[in-house]
């Protein structure tokens, strides 16, 4: 438990989850003991960020503090159940866009690849795709390393694709005029 928390929880712990029907995949992503100081001394609490999502294009994050660490973990896991969002994929394994991501001091790129690339990203942002059911994607982290900074850029920088046919619909357009012939013709295929 101590070392986990002097480490920052880097080791990413994976734990299956069947409730509900859904099957959810959580990672914890950082642990980090925090203290308050009160009359008689120091209190010390835990802070748990985990990501949790189904490997099918939903994925969401969530924080939670308790003076336990398994209590905290299933705190930031219910927090993460509660605000999953849906991500476009193309293919299955990848983003349809480049997209950028800002929160406070964190700034991610996210870069769509070609197949047999894998996940190329730190720890944070590696957590998010491997939960979220991306396999080809280059990420790079620009601005803070704080993990919850990164995460939460990271999200805002997946909130920010969109696929084709929903960018056509918007435009009251064709999606072959969007991509072009041959894109078109292939994304259809899919």
């Amino acid at each position: 438990m101590a070392r986990e928390a002097r480490d920052g929880g880097r080791g990413g712990r994976d734990r299956d989850r069947d409730r509900d029907g859904d099957d959810l995949i959580d990672k914890l992503v950082t642990i980090n003991r925090v203290a308050k100081v009160v009359k008689g001394g120091r209190r010390f609490a835990f802070a748990a960020l985990v990501v949790v999502g189904d490997q099918k294009g939903r994925v969401g994050y969530g924080a939670g503090k308790a003076r336990e660490v398994p209590e905290a973990i299933r705190k930031a896991t219910e927090r993460a159940k509660k605000t999953m969002i849906r991500v476009p994929m193309k293919e299955g394994r990848t983003l349809h866009h480049d997209v950028e991501g800002t929160f406070g001091a964190g700034h991610v790129v996210l870069r769509s690849c070609t197949a047999g690339t894998g996940i190329i990203a730190g720890g944070p942002m590696r957590a998010v795709f491997e939960t979220l059911g991306i396999g080809d994607v280059v990420a790079k982290s620009l601005g803070s390393r704080n993990p919850h900074n990164m995460v939460k850029a990271t999200f805002a920088a997946l909130q920010r694709c969109a696929s084709p046919r929903s960018v056509a619909a918007r435009r009251g357009k064709k999606v072959s005029d969007i991509l072009g012939r041959r894109d078109a013709q292939e994304t259809a295929d899919v």
